[in-house]
């Protein structure tokens, strides 16, 4: 199995197998701290390989900047992989998961884990920083 995107964004859904994301993003500009951001999801899409058949489950994380774990995990995600012919290479699941309220004590480099049985299968970056007016016409990431 491979991670075949792993996002954090304004929103995401999975539509009929297709992973639909808007605004991507990996950074937040804070006035100051701590901050809470109204709402984004976590998007990932997963390609199975036929000897992956089975089931699977899925954790994601939100560790801090010193790794210690910031947020609830989420509750397991459960996967049964099939193969329906074995005509056919591969198979793609997506997993979305959408937050509120999401608050951060401290600026620094935050990281979302997506992990399958303990194994980190990919990290997402999310940078959390003060806003800073020079930089606000080169945009968050400055």
């Amino acid at each position: 199995m491979n991670i075949q995107l792993a996002a954090v964004c304004d929103y995401a859904a999975d539509y009929q197998g297709k992973l639909c994301l808007q605004g991507a993003f990996d950074t937040l500009c804070a006035q100051s701290f701590p901050v809470v951001h109204p709402q984004c999801s976590i998007a990932v899409r997963v390609i199975f390989q036929p000897d992956d058949v089975g089931h699977h489950e899925f954790v994601i994380r939100c560790v801090d900047p010193e790794g210690k774990e910031c947020l609830p995990a989420t509750p397991p995600i459960h996967m049964d992989v099939k193969f329906p012919s074995q005509f056919i290479p591969f198979v793609s699941r997506n997993i979305v998961y959408s937050l509120q309220h999401v608050k951060f004590d401290r600026q620094g480099l935050y990281r979302w884990l997506v992990q399958n049985q303990e194994e980190t299968l990919a990290s997402i970056p999310l940078r959390v920083t003060l806003f800073d007016e020079r930089r606000s016409a080169t945009g968050p990431a400055g």
